[in-house]
């Protein structure tokens, strides 16, 4: 903390009410805030829309930067169970975050970082460090000014370190939750301060349609912004989100009670393809009243990557694909589809490259574990597979089965963090003999370690730490000459995401590699694999990596790409 800024947060403190201090060099007005919030329902699409919004203008030449907040406590998402939040998605820096970080790197064709996720356990821990490093002299530390008055720094710290045009800010869960009760009130205060030009809100609510009455109903919608009005938030926008076009008696009802104008009233109902919707919101007319309200102009898009040309290029490659590839993924969280978002994403990614779609089939490993499925049922006519990262011992058996199987029949294969361990452990014991091949993440005592946790990642747990402390963020991997990999990067050195402790032991490289097994990518400063192929088949690749993080529309994974590739001549 600079003096400048030390001072002005010991005024604050001392001699005024507030707690909104402004960062050194801050200027009030040059970077706009758009505030989404949700009502009725949790998962109504804000992140989606969110999203979107940031393609569009990103489109329009603006400089977008946005954070979710999560109001749980949790100092970020890394300890999350899949079953109850989906998918962990890794930023660059390590950062471990809510999947909606990987919708906005996706729409933004750019990477984010840590100042872009902020939770309610994140804020505390900084107001609680700052209280016992005796920062706010004396002062009882409260929620208002305190906490909200925190947050209002983070977004301004955010706006000068990104430069940005925008600040792009998703209230994650549902007004009225208590968790983000005082999130809400830091965007009110923030827009009393910025001014209404520079601050709007944007809520998303969701318009319901019993199936006993066949017809909708707003009521629900209309107490969602009761509530957001009670907090003392004025939204700017309303987009209602429906399965079907709602009637425009449904628009005029929301647009009285919310006092939004019809005119910025939208209806977004669901999309077979969501990569139509920064075009649905343009054709909506959305950005020429958001420009209105925070009164902007477009500017000159010098992004030769991401532009409405690009844009409207990759829509038509979706559009017009006609073929189609079942892929199917073997997985122990098959029953919430988000926990896979980022692979599903990097097959849509890819599929229109080759004029194709993807038809994922789910299976579930325990399935086959216990016996309840064959694993030739299970993959019946798939065209490839994939198995994708996960931790514990449920399910292994039943991944190490489907692998042995896509090896031994020639199907395409591409292993992700997990399903790079447990091909390495399948090889091990079907070709190389070593039947008491395992990974000591689930047997600790095992005969035959080959896949090992490396010992910085033991003294770790041995202190039970286990918020943050994996193998995080990206690393390097020097890609074999000739490998298929060295082919599909194009490139010697590559970097990719990762999120594990355990490791393939490197005391068994070269028993895999005499029995055919190339390791093709090495992290040359610990020796560690990174990637494994099989050049006698048609297409097995497996990464420690998560190769399907830095996958984006307009740049697919190079890995992705070849997997849907080999399906289609599969």
């Amino acid at each position: 903390m600079s003096l400048n800024e030390s001072k002005n947060l010991a005024e604050s403190t001392i001699e005024h009410e507030y707690y909104s201090w402004f960062p050194y060099g801050y200027q009030s007005g040059k970077t706009k805030y758009i505030v989404v919030t949700g009502s009725v329902m949790s998962g109504v699409g804000k992140g989606t829309f969110s999203g979107a919004l940031a393609t569009l203008l990103s489109c329009h030449g603006f400089k977008v930067s946005p954070v979710k907040f999560d109001g749980y406590i949790n100092y970020d998402a890394g300890t999350l169970n899949p079953f109850r939040h989906g998918e962990v998605f890794v930023l660059e820096d390590g950062t471990e975050g809510d999947l909606d970080l990987g919708s906005y790197e996706r729409a933004l064709h750019r990477n984010l970082t840590k100042d872009n996720y902020l939770t309610g356990g994140k804020i505390f821990k900084t107001i609680i460090d700052k209280e016992r490093a005796g920062k706010f002299l004396g002062r009882d530390v409260q929620f208002i000014p305190h906490v909200t008055g925190e947050i209002k720094n983070f977004l301004r710290q955010l706006a000068m370190k990104s430069d940005a045009d925008v600040v792009l800010v998703e209230v994650g869960g549902t007004v009225g939750d208590l968790e983000n009760s005082y999130f809400v009130e830091a965007m009110r205060e923030l827009r009393y301060e910025e001014g209404k030009d520079n601050v709007m809100f944007v809520n998303v609510t969701y318009i319901i349609e019993p199936n006993s009455l066949d017809e909708y109903k707003s009521k629900a919608a209309q107490l969602g912004l009761r509530q957001l009005l009670t907090l003392g938030v004025q939204p700017d926008m309303i987009v209602c989100r429906s399965q079907t076009p709602i009637p425009n008696s449904v628009k005029e009802k929301i647009s009285g009670f919310g006092n939004v104008p019809l005119s910025r009233v939208y209806n977004l109902y669901d999309f077979s393809n969501i990569y139509e919707i920064p075009l649905a919101l343009r054709d909506l007319s959305l950005d020429k009243e958001l420009f209105s309200i925070l009164n902007i102009s477009p500017k000159e898009n010098d992004d030769t990557l991401l532009n409405f040309k690009t844009w409207e290029k990759f829509l038509n490659k979706v559009e017009n694909a006609n073929k189609e590839i079942v892929v199917g993924i073997v997985g122990k969280y098959t029953n919430v589809h988000d926990s896979y978002l980022s692979v599903l994403k990097s097959l849509e990614h890819a599929a229109p490259y080759f004029d194709t779609k993807v038809k994922v089939k789910w299976i579930e490993a325990g399935d086959i574990e216990d016996g309840k499925t064959k694993v030739e049922d299970a993959l019946k006519g798939v065209d490839g597979v994939i198995v994708p990262g996960g931790f514990g011992k449920r399910g292994i058996e039943g991944k190490i089965a489907a692998i042995k199987y896509v090896r031994e029949n020639n199907i395409p294969y591409l292993g992700l963090c997990y399903g790079m361990q447990m091909a390495v452990v399948e090889f091990a014991r079907n070709i190389c003999g070593l039947k008491t091949a395992q990974s000591t993440e689930i047997n600790p005592d095992t005969e035959c370690p080959i896949i090992d946790i490396i010992p910085e990642q033991k003294d770790i747990l041995e202190k039970s730490n286990m918020g943050g402390t994996m193998r995080l963020g990206s690393f390097s991997a020097k890609l074999k000459p000739g490998s298929l990999v060295r082919k599909l990067y194009d490139k010697d050195v590559i970097t990719e995401r990762h999120r594990h402790r355990w490791e393939l032991n490197p005391e068994f490289h070269e028993t895999l590699e005499k029995n055919g097994m190339s390791l093709s990518g090495i992290y040359e400063k610990r020796n560690l694999c990174e990637f494994i192929e099989l050049p006698k088949n048609k297409f097995f690749v497996a990464t420690q990596a998560h190769g399907e993080f830095t996958s984006r529309p307009l740049t697919p994974s190079p890995l992705f790409m070849g997997f849907v590739q080999a399906c289609v001549n599969q």
